[in-house]
């Protein structure tokens, strides 16, 4: 059988039920008959409980006007009844059978609708059954109309956030203390991942360990070169407490670090200060990737600066907003992202300083709490 992620039992069915009604006013306001939400982080997102994604549809149906439907197979409908614990009375639930076909239960639920949003990480299998089964309805994403709704948090998923984070900040208090000499980088990704299950982490996602001239890449596998001395090293890690993400990077140098990388590192450090100072309701994600950019064009960085300043976390490790220039978009108090600048000089070194920030009624805050500074290890 499938493994199942775990409830979300503290999140009350009265939560559920608001975000319900606000994926269906979503839907309404940009004129959408109905949200088809197949298994995903939305599908948790609105009733608490991750379905199993396979062969078999399930799918949730949110109308604009009207109560939603669940179709499902027919041996998936133990698991939401008792999931749906409080919520199942506002939820018409449709099991199917094997011998069903449940694209044409979609189709008969769906009716003569005009615009249908499809969720963003719809199997193709499904996808193109359901164009063809609703024609001539027209198709749409769901993302946008789910993502208004996810990138505000709740106190609740704020709690979560914060929780996750301070566990990976134990995680990576933990790892900066051992001695990183000698070992190779697979090995350190492993002990990583123990680091932040032990914290309390319910999954251990990801462990990036890029050292010497690999600190360059920021995306890099950790692999088998040996870490030595007079190597910087890019540490970025998270993973799932509760349902919700974590994700913090800080920079390493084994051994005495020359005056350059020091300097690089400052300005890097000054940059992701300034960022995260600049946090506030009103700025848009294109101008708080400004104030950390400018930062680093103005010392001649620019080029190697290569990605984009932040991403939203929640449910997901990306998800909405982006603090990147193209996002003319104002944040607003419950928006959650990282602030990560990074500097990248090929084949030679870089480095990454990256906090999850809260965008408050009156500035940010950091949700990681450990030293932003350069940690000089053995």
């Amino acid at each position: 059988m499938t493994n199942r992620a775990p409830s979300d039992g503290s999140v009350v069915a009265s939560e559920h039920r608001e975000r319900l009604r606000r994926a269906a006013s979503a839907a309404a306001e940009r004129g959408i008959d109905a949200l088809l939400i197949t298994p995903s982080e939305d599908y948790a997102y609105l009733l608490g409980y991750s379905a199993p994604a396979m062969e078999r549809l399930t799918c949730l149906i949110v109308p604009a006007d009207g109560a939603p439907s669940l179709v499902l197979p027919r041996l998936e409908e133990p698991l939401a009844r008792n999931e749906l614990d409080g919520l199942d009375d506002a939820i018409e639930i449709l099991p199917w059978d094997e011998t069903d076909d449940p694209i044409q239960l979609v189709r008969a639920v769906v009716g003569g609708a005009l615009r249908v949003a499809l969720q963003d990480q719809m199997w193709a299998r499904f996808a193109l059954r359901l164009r063809a089964a609703l024609d001539p309805a027209e198709l749409v994403a769901a993302g946008p109309a789910m993502s208004v709704l996810r990138s505000v948090k709740s106190a609740d998923e704020i709690d979560r956030l914060r929780a996750a984070a301070s566990a990976a900040d134990r995680a990576m208090q933990a790892i900066v203390a051992e001695p990183l000499a000698g070992r190779v980088e697979a090995e350190v990704s492993r002990r990583i991942r123990e680091l932040l299950l032990q914290a309390g982490h319910d999954e251990a996602g990801f462990a990036i360990v890029a050292s010497g001239p690999n600190s360059a890449s920021p995306h890099h596998a950790a692999g088998t070169r040996r870490i030595d001395a007079g190597d910087a090293v890019v540490l970025d890690i998270g993973g799932t407490r509760s349902g919700y993400a974590s994700d913090t990077s800080r920079t390493c140098f084994v051994g005495e670090p020359p005056a350059e990388f020091v300097a690089l590192h400052g300005l890097l450090r000054e940059a992701q200060s300034a960022a995260c100072a600049a946090v506030r309701p009103g700025i848009s994600g294109a101008e708080l990737d400004a104030v950390a950019r400018d930062i680093i064009t103005d010392a001649g960085y620019g080029d190697a600066f290569l990605h984009r300043t932040g991403h939203g976390i929640g449910r997901e490790t990306h998800e909405e907003p982006y603090i990147v220039a193209s996002n003319a978009e104002p944040l607003v108090e419950g928006n959650v992202f990282s602030v990560e600048p990074g500097i990248y000089i090929r084949d030679t070194w870089g480095a990454r300083i990256e906090d999850i920030v809260v965008c408050t009624a009156d500035g940010g805050e950091r949700l990681n709490t450990t030293s932003t500074e350069l940690y000089v290890v053995g």
